[in-house]
């Protein structure tokens, strides 16, 4: 079993590895998705949340909030090569497409920092509203868009001149942001108002403001965090937090059609690199659970540590 541990941390054993931030165990948790299993975790900052991988697949960024900086982890070795200078409490962040900018979400600050990653280096502090949390970059690299919870607006980022163009008002306390991969539309949860904002990219106008009802749950239980939209906007997931499930909506008629049953409180969703399942951080079940989207069921669930909050997938 230990050797089969050591060739699946190699890369060589399995197609796909996840990443998962355990906010109270100050770790990250590395999963195997094929077998079902924990591997192990390993110690990184404090109070780690927001996470993402590399373009080229060998690192993580993975967001200490309460170190005030975002680690760079070497995925060979799982140790800490780098620090990146993200502002205080970077709760969440986002690459660009391209790989080479990191924008860090500063909610104490009301600050967006971008940051250059391989000189480590804050090239620009831009001002956004009250308690940022939410952020984004479109696929074409037109915009970073940025929800701060308090103001309960999106802040349109100019991508090129790294400052505020335009402002949506949404509904209250935005929490996460997600461009459709062919840039046209962003999609916002609102936490406190138990929707899901659709907005054109071009006119940043509002489409339409989704609602979810599930039979035998309060609409004070149906809390929205996280959002991912399929490479052909098909459908759109939606973590519901304390409903303990994921919204499934077409993402043509934008309507809910399906709700799974997942662990308590899912905070973060993030699909296999063939799209063919998705995952989710389930933060006081303590477990991620796996959806298998092909034949539409929950799976199964793998227990990974404490309050698991964020999430990432290596191919």
């Amino acid at each position: 079993m230990l050797m089969a541990a050591l060739l699946i941390l190699c890369g060589n054993a399995y197609s796909e590895t996840v990443f998962v931030t355990l906010e109270k165990d100050n770790a990250l948790a590395i999963v195997d998705p094929e077998a079902g299993q924990l591997i192990k975790t390993v110690a990184v900052g404090q109070r780690p949340r927001g996470i993402a991988i590399s373009k080229d697949f060998r690192q993580l960024y993975v967001a200490a909030s309460d170190d005030d900086t975002i680690q760079v982890v070497d995925i060979d070795t799982m140790k800490v090569v780098g620090n990146l200078p993200s502002g205080k409490d970077p709760e969440t962040f986002a690459v660009n497409p391209k790989g080479d900018l990191l924008f860090a979400s500063n909610e104490d600050d009301g600050r967006v920092t971008a940051i250059d990653i391989q000189k480590q280096k804050a090239i620009k502090e831009i001002p956004v509203g009250v308690e940022p949390e939410g952020i984004t970059v479109s696929p074409d690299e037109k915009w970073v868009a940025s929800a701060s919870e308090a103001t309960n607006m999106v802040h349109w980022i100019d991508r090129k001149t790294l400052a505020v163009a335009d402002n949506t008002l949404v509904d209250p306390r935005p929490r996460a942001l997600s461009f459709t991969q062919d840039s046209k539309q962003l999609w916002v949860t609102s936490e406190m108002a138990g929707t899901v904002t659709v907005i054109d990219a071009e006119s940043r106008q509002i489409i339409k403001n989704i609602k979810f009802e599930i039979p035998g749950l309060t609409a004070g239980k149906i809390q929205p965090v996280g959002v991912v939209i399929d490479e052909k906007r098909q459908w759109a997931y939606v973590a519901l937090g304390p409903a303990n499930r994921v919204a499934q909506i077409n993402a043509q008629t934008l309507e809910p059609e399906k709700y799974f049953l997942v662990g308590q409180r899912v905070w973060n969703l993030a699909f296999s690199p063939k799209q063919d399942r998705l995952y989710t951080t389930n933060g006081v079940s303590n477990d991620i659970s796996i959806i298998d989207l092909e034949r539409m069921e929950v799976a199964k669930s793998i227990g990974v540590g404490q309050y698991p909050w964020g999430i990432a997938v290596k191919p």
